[in-house]
């Protein structure tokens, strides 16, 4: 029976790179063959060579298979600098320089094979010792030596002895190496070869090369590419993404896109899956691994140190727990462990994360993932299938720290857990919130404000909003506060007006409530500036309603709408007069806080503001605040009479002198005569 080990295309490669000088060759296909000396009990013995130079012994090595070549030579896509590694490879021996998983070795087997058709190239193990090692003479036309444990160590000599049986043989030999701070420029000053710089390929220029090799027609995949929208495609392929994930990028578009008929986003979205669930798989063995995939789900796109020390947090935090309670089962036992110590470069390329380098400085540059879906990949993994670390990472989320991008980060990361657990991660979000950190009521107000925006965690998110908003604790009060902010996530208008007035009706009389109260009205104003026309009708109409109350919500009313008056005057001016809603509600307010003693000054400065237009200019023609006015004078408040008295004594240059004297004027004919009885 013919032997399955090496294909007929393999054999010649194979014993090319056998070492040379063997004792003994022999080859006999469909054979049977004994060469050996049998003594006594079947023992069997052969002679071994007396020399012990530099060819003897074994050597770890053997031909790349030909399936591999293939593949890396018909889906090649250029690195920048391809042609000058060829010319400098003339030389007989370079270097390659670069990170790993950027496609070294896919550039040092196209090296090594260009302009043969069936090349015979010898994969040499980097562990080999080069003093001792001798290349073939002749059958093989390239030799590859990946990742010398030390690089430093290479010496001219050693290269210098490879060189003339090389030549020889006419063979190259590349030499594959990790990049290192000043390691290029000392092994070129050292070794006398050139030494080259590996730069990955765009991952434009990857994918194309996959899609013309991977469809008979370049057609059909042009045609779905086309379809995607500039998000869809930035998803597909990144800046940056390593040509391994950009060829993954083309066999899913070919897979599941043009022959599967599934959308872009859809192909993303399983990409990312794919990788979060890889990801995962190979982290969870190992604890330090594990913590800086964690890190970076909740903090990337911050600077590198953020991500690292939110790690080490996370280690500590677990061999707390485990020194309070030695017996209790640990969340994910591996985190306690010991970690192993690895360059940050590798830690990266195994979570499939890179560097994004800002400004030239290492202490800003940032740490991401490629693609955005995959944190949300890795939560949904960890969720499913590690429920046991939810409790401790919301305890971990809760000393996020001060910083605001820290903090929106945390509140996010919880709301991805809410969103894979379908809202029950939820239920540990009451102990984050009371946290002893300065910050965790607002990293549970980010996770609530995400989260009611969720179809998977809304109602789960809505029901603790509204939970909260009566509770005595100034912590969870504050937290729904906060998360009311349009800008933190997906709570409507209309749901914000309701929690903020829950708040204000239930106020607790404790010191810490009025900090609550201060967020409430600054909430006020922030929907009213972000939203369209009618989620400002919606605010300016339930704060009309508000104003009827004597208590908090009267008096957060008053305080709220000057600011309101002075945000967008050019929206002012177009919808008064002519909404006959907006100038009544306008009118009222304007008249509220007016009334009010603690708010008077500043509705006294906003009017003022009104009567100089939205360009600040004092005009004649100024509609908008003439109807103000008017509405007002038939109101007839006492707030807004006052206003009138302090314009008329002020100087002449007060803006809105003459508006005011003539609403004043028509405000005293309108008065009816003292009764003479």
């Amino acid at each position: 029976m013919t032997s399955d080990l090496f294909r007929a295309d393999d054999l010649g490669a194979f014993v090319a790179a056998l070492p040379q000088k063997p004792d003994m060759l022999v080859l006999a296909p469909q054979g049977t063959v004994n060469t050996g000396s049998v003594h006594g009990d079947q023992r069997m013995s052969l002679s071994v060579p007396t020399d012990s130079g530099p060819g003897s012994g074994p050597m770890r090595q053997g031909p790349v298979r030909a399936t591999r070549l293939t593949a890396a030579r018909r889906c090649f896509a250029a690195p920048p600098g391809f042609d000058e590694a060829l010319a400098a490879l003339d030389s007989g021996i370079v270097v390659l320089i670069g990170e790993p998983g950027t496609g070294r070795e896919t550039h040092a087997l196209n090296l090594l094979a260009h302009g043969w058709e069936d090349p015979v190239i010898v994969q040499v193990d980097g562990a080999v010792n080069l003093m001792r090692w001798t290349p073939r003479s002749r059958g093989v036309h390239g030799y590859l030596v990946m990742e010398p444990p030390d690089p430093s160590e290479l010496r001219a000599w050693d290269l210098s002895r490879l060189e003339p049986p090389l030549a020889e043989a006419g063979a190259r030999l590349v030499i594959v190496a990790a990049d290192a701070p000043g390691l290029a420029a000392a092994l070129e000053d050292r070794l006398g070869v050139p030494v080259l710089r590996h730069l990955p390929p765009s991952p434009g220029k990857v994918l194309a090369a996959h899609l013309s090799h991977g469809w008979p027609t370049p057609e059909a995949p042009d045609a779905w590419l086309r379809t995607l929208t500039p998000a869809e495609y930035a998803a597909l392929l990144p800046d940056g993404l390593p040509p391994r994930q950009a060829a993954q990028s083309a066999e899913a578009v070919l897979r599941s896109g043009v022959a599967g008929g599934s959308s872009g986003h859809e192909v993303v979205r399983a990409l990312a899956r794919a990788e979060g669930q890889g990801i995962v798989a190979r982290a969870q063995a190992d604890p330090a691994l594990l913590a800086h995939l964690v890190s970076i789900c909740a903090y990337g796109g911050l600077p590198r140190g953020v991500v690292a020390e939110r790690a080490a947090e996370l280690l500590r935090l677990t061999g707390a727990i485990r020194q309070q309670d030695p017996a209790a089962p640990c969340p994910r036992r591996e985190l306690g462990d010991v970690p192993r110590q690895r360059p940050w470069t590798e830690t990266l390329r195994l979570l499939g994360a890179h560097r994004v380098q800002r400004g030239g400085q290492a202490e800003t540059d940032t740490v991401a993932f490629y693609r955005p879906g995959v944190a949300d990949a890795v939560w949904e993994v960890l969720c499913r299938e590690h429920a046991d670390l939810i409790p401790l990472l919301h305890t971990w989320l809760a000393s996020t720290g001060n910083g605001a991008d820290r903090v929106e980060r945390a509140g996010r990361a919880a709301a991805s857990m809410a969103a894979a657990t379908g809202g029950r991660s939820l239920d540990c979000l009451r102990d984050l919130a009371l946290a002893p950190s300065p910050s965790a009521f607002e990293v549970a107000a980010w996770c609530l404000g995400v989260a009611a925006g969720g179809p998977a965690s809304v109602r789960s998110a809505s029901g603790l909003l509204e939970q909260w908003s009566t509770e005595t604790e100034a912590a969870l009060r504050n937290a729904v506060a906060h998360a009311c902010v349009p800008r933190r996530g997906g709570l409507p208008v209309g749901q914000a007006l309701d929690l903020t007035h829950r708040l204000m009706e239930t106020p607790t009389g404790e010191p810490e409530d009025i900090a609550v109260l201060i967020h409430v009205r600054a909430v006020l104003v922030e929907h009213f500036a972000a939203g369209d026309l009618g989620a400002r009708a919606t605010v300016l109409a339930r704060m009309r309603d508000w104003m009827e109350s004597d208590g908090v919500p009267g008096l957060l009313t008053a305080l709220a709408f000057p600011d309101m008056a002075s945000t967008d005057l050019a929206w002012w001016s177009e919808r008064i007069p002519g909404d006959a809603v907006v100038t009544d509600c306008a009118v009222e307010l304007t008249g509220h806080a007016l009334d009010e003693s603690s708010t008077y000054g500043a509705m006294r400065d906003t009017l003022l503001a009104w009567c100089c237009g939205p360009d600040g200019t004092e005009r004649r023609d100024n509609r908008a605040t003439e109807a103000l006015l008017a509405g007002l004078v038939t109101a007839r408040q006492p707030g807004f009479l006052r206003w009138l008295l302090s314009i008329e004594r002020g100087p002449d240059t007060l803006p809105g002198k003459s508006l005011a004297a003539e609403a004043l004027t028509e405000w005293r004919n309108n008065t009816p005569a003292p009764n003479a009885d």
